[in-house]
């Protein structure tokens, strides 16, 4: 699987949102100006990435994803995971907790998720 873009996660963020849709659909939902061909590029390298598939009506496409978010979020977690935290999920949290991206009062939460489930 191939690490996207930002645009290209911009654009599957729209496309899980929607479940499927048309570049003309997506568009709108898009930060900043974003113009049509420009999107609809975006999309046809998605699909060659095979991130998306369509169904044909004549000469216009509805675009749909071939990977779930929570597959592609694992992916990448995880690579990210070993390639900078020695693949390890205490030194993951960690480097968040020294860079103040998460309160003890959610880290006290991951705990008592962490309890919940082991009971």
């Amino acid at each position: 699987m191939e690490k996207l873009t930002q645009k290209e996660e911009e654009v599957m963020q729209v496309l899980w949102q929607l479940k499927q849709a048309f570049v003309k659909e997506i568009v709108p939902l898009l930060s900043g100006t974003n113009h049509y061909n420009t999107v609809s590029t975006i999309v046809r390298k998605l699909e060659e990435k095979a991130y998306v598939g369509y169904e044909a009506f004549g000469k216009t496409h509805r675009y749909f994803p071939l990977i779930t978010m929570e597959d592609y979020r694992n992916k990448f977690v995880n690579n990210a995971m070993t390639s900078y935290f020695n693949n390890s999920y205490k030194n993951m949290v960690s480097f968040f907790a020294k860079e103040e991206k998460i309160t003890a009062t959610e880290l006290r939460e991951i705990l008592e998720m962490i309890e919940s489930k082991n009971k």
